[in-house]
């Protein structure tokens, strides 16, 4: 009979947290700028019944597989993203922002003509309290890597390679700049034991030859074709047959309030979820998880640990406004002050 994964003590992940300092992720990604506007009501418009704010502040966040980057970045990891962005004011400004941040930019490319995706949410509230969503508008675009652009990416990749990065990560949001067929060049740029880790919102079968994916539930059960539903056994089986049909040694479904599900070769262990049912906002939460799960493993962590890891920093960042990250001080503090996650791991196998 099959053993449960050993479940790692709270010093075990405090050293892999420590651990992850300066280790290298590679990061193929569609990067997405949120940009919030942010204002204070002055009164209702005499041309049409809406509400006029008064200008306060605007910010470029990195979104989309851009907060994956973001992710790595704050919990101290080494991210090393391939990317396209528009010669545009956003695209500027997310390339500025991550410079900022201490990402190496010479893997985001520039596409002529192409707009960077955009999302824009309009915030309106008092000078002093909490602002909220009134609208939100999207600018999105589709642009494919060329020739061009993959000689760059190989030169970004080259320059990498004295790194010795072991994990890369796909964040495919549908843009166009994260291909099925960049799968062999990321695992030609990975160090041995290499390890390439998925996130598609439409086509995660597709990507053949990854070792890992991190759909959420409702990625999930379109793939499956069925609801997972509540009952441990029947996601036990959904999750099983999902793994045998993407050919990964691991998948790690999220589902949001329910905690997640990491599925094995012999078994699925079932994650409660981080703190309250109090959710500030779930914006980005998919993109922490996959990039804490992709710097956990880089820094040695057995999938199971990584997977806590990721469901600690994933209820860190929704109790935050905003597209979020979490830093190594809020992840130690989440695993000292919280071993409810550890101690309510459920283990089913197969």
């Amino acid at each position: 009979m099959s053993k449960s994964p050993k479940l790692p003590s709270p010093e075990r992940l405090l050293t892999v947290i420590e651990q992850m300092a300066g280790q290298p992720v590679l990061m193929c990604v569609d990067l997405v700028v949120d940009r919030f506007i942010t204002g204070i009501p002055k009164r209702i418009s005499r041309e049409a019944p809406v509400l006029i704010l008064e200008y306060e502040s605007e910010r470029f966040i990195p979104g989309g597989g851009a907060n994956a980057v973001a992710n790595v970045a704050a919990l101290g990891g080494r991210a090393l993203p391939l990317g396209l962005v528009g010669a545009d004011e956003t695209g500027k400004a997310l390339l500025d922002e991550l410079d900022s941040r201490g990402v190496p930019v010479e893997g985001i490319l520039e596409i002529p003509g192409y707009r960077t995706p955009t999302k824009t949410r309009i915030l309106g509230g008092g000078r002093h309290a909490i602002k909220q969503q009134i609208v939100r508008y999207d600018i999105e675009d589709y642009a494919q890597p060329d020739s061009a652009a993959r000689a760059g990416w190989s030169h970004a990749l080259n320059g990498w390679a004295a790194q010795q990065p072991r994990i890369a990560v796909l964040s495919d949001y549908g843009y166009g700049a994260v291909e099925p067929d960049l799968v062999p060049l990321l695992r030609d740029a990975l160090s041995d034991p290499a390890t390439i880790l998925c996130d598609s919102r439409y086509r995660l079968s597709e990507f053949a030859g990854i070792n890992g994916a991190t759909p959420n539930e409702e990625e999930a059960e379109h793939l499956a074709a069925t609801s997972l539903g509540d009952d441990f056994r029947h996601i036990d089986t959904i999750g099983a047959d999902l793994q045998n049909a993407l050919g990964t040694e691991f998948l790690l479904i999220t589902r949001g309030s329910r905690g997640a599900s990491l599925v094995l070769e012999n078994g699925v262990a079932h994650l409660p979820v981080h703190g309250t049912d109090q959710v500030a906002d779930v914006t980005g939460a998919g993109d922490t998880v996959i990039g804490t799960f992709a710097l956990a493993l880089a820094a040695t962590a057995s999938p199971i640990e990584a997977a806590i890891l990721a469901s600690y920093a994933g209820g860190v960042v929704v109790q935050k406004l905003g597209t979020a990250t979490a830093s190594p001080a809020e992840l130690i503090h989440a695993v000292t002050s919280d071993s409810s996650v550890i101690e309510n791991v459920k283990w089913d196998r197969f």
